[in-house]
């Protein structure tokens, strides 16, 4: 892998990560248009996924720092009333967590082996398209903040969170799809997607990290720069994002759709001139 293709692929992760048009996907479709197939089997891809990710955990965890702080002051203080509403909403995260973690370590490989494939990828993006168009429309009839949150609202949320295991499905569209549906607003919607986020990001790459050491893996400069590079990318996404919500309540989701289905298009109309 060179440090054109580490920076791109970073920027890509930094991006598609956090906007709702799946990162899984773009890494899967990406490659394949630029002709970059063979970095996949790099020695160095999965270092540098691992550390693209990690970059990609810290931002969040740099912008969220007051949800997290507050949580681990609630946790710690756990009779005080004054971090109840902390306490709770971090509980709700940790339940809307669970789905994704048992369906991951249970079937993530063969999903992600199984439609791995750049058209499928394709047009799993354009479904995931028409996922965010019909959630616009859709939102709860019973309106909602985060402190209202059910254990039901954050368990669906979190099997909704489940469809990212698919390339093409955008982990934060499920989670903020799902979240709108349960009648929260597009800027909550996607603060709980970030904040169910953090601890599954970070929790992939503790996995995988020891995994990497022990076969030989070799974090090399690419990887570094590209962490670097995905974390400042990411943060950038995630200021962007919750300004654009925080502005747009009506249809925040119609740009997204909009370019995942036109993306998915376009895509798979290249990738059958390719073969």
């Amino acid at each position: 892998m060179t440090t054109l293709q580490a920076i791109v692929m970073a920027i890509l992760q930094g991006i598609t990560e956090l906007f709702p048009i799946s990162s899984l996907g773009h890494a899967v479709i990406v490659p394949a248009l630029l002709h970059w197939g063979d970095i996949e089997k790099s020695a160095d891809w999965l270092p540098f996924l691992a550390v693209m990710h990690l970059g990609t955990a810290i931002a969040l965890l740099g912008y969220f720092w007051r949800d997290w702080l507050g949580f681990a002051a609630s946790v710690i203080r756990f009779g005080d009333p004054d971090g109840a509403n902390d306490r709770r909403l971090f509980l709700r995260v940790i339940v809307a967590t669970i789905p994704a973690v048992v369906i991951g370590f249970l079937f993530e490989k063969m999903l992600r082996q199984g439609f791995a494939a750049p058209t499928l990828a394709a047009l799993f993006l354009i479904i995931n398209g028409a996922m965010l168009f019909v959630a616009d429309r859709k939102r709860g009839k019973v309106h909602r903040g985060l402190d209202d949150l059910t254990w039901l609202d954050a368990g669906i949320i979190g099997i909704w969170q489940c469809l990212a295991l698919i390339p093409g499905m955008s982990r934060s569209g499920a989670t903020m799809a799902g979240g709108y549906m349960r009648g929260l607003d597009h800027e909550d919607a996607a603060r709980f997607s970030f904040l169910t986020a953090t601890p599954i990001i970070l929790g992939a790459v503790a996995l995988e990290a020891p995994k990497l050491i022990h076969h030989g893996g070799h974090f090399g400069a690419a990887s570094i720069i590209a962490g670097v590079v995905a974390g400042i990318t990411a943060l950038l996404s995630v200021i962007a994002l919750m300004r654009w919500f925080k502005r747009h309540e009506v249809e925040g989701f119609m740009p997204f759709a909009i370019y995942c289905g036109v993306a998915g298009l376009a895509s798979l109309f290249v990738l059958s001139l390719m073969h």
